[in-house]
């Protein structure tokens, strides 16, 4: 098997692409002119801003808990709404889709895509709870998540037989 050498910049692997299921933009009265683009993916929710300086915001669906609606009257006025993203993503706990035209039905297909991703990865609503709450000793009180605690502590328990 010959080996082929690689130049600078070039991929040794097929790099797989999800086609977009949604995209939109921030819209200012309605109209589509500014520079915040969002992309929903079957695995992701993108977020890119800017022109000339360049930042993107991903979430993976599988990790998003909750999604809500926001409308003011303004916002019923032009057809846009704000949808409230929450995941458990460290980087991106919070993502605001601003002013996105038919919020609801893109509400409702985000819904179907992160409930779909979940599946697909076998997440439970329970593994998206985060990390177990810390007992006074830094440590976890229920590691395994049984709801039986795993440190107790020294509270009551007499230890030395004083």
């Amino acid at each position: 098997m010959a080996k082929t050498r690689l130049k600078s910049g070039e991929f040794a692997m097929e790099l797989e692409q999800d086609p977009p299921l949604w995209t939109d933009r921030k819209r200012i009265l309605g109209l589509p002119i500014s520079f915040t683009r969002y992309t929903l993916t079957a695995r992701k929710l993108l977020l890119n801003t800017g022109l000339l300086n360049l930042r993107e915001e991903e979430v993976l669906l599988y990790r998003v808990r909750d999604v809500s609606l926001s409308q003011s009257l303004l916002d019923r006025l032009f057809g846009v709404g704000t949808l409230c993203v929450d995941s458990s993503d460290l980087s991106v706990p919070h993502l605001h889709l601003r002013h996105v035209k038919n919020p609801d039905k893109v509400k409702a297909a985000l819904s179907q895509c992160v409930e779909q991703a979940r599946r697909k990865n076998r997440i439970r609503s329970t593994e998206l709870m985060g990390v177990p709450d810390e007992g006074e000793d830094g440590l976890p009180d229920d590691l395994d998540g049984d709801g039986v605690l795993d440190n107790p502590g020294d509270e009551g328990v007499d230890v030395a037989g004083d």
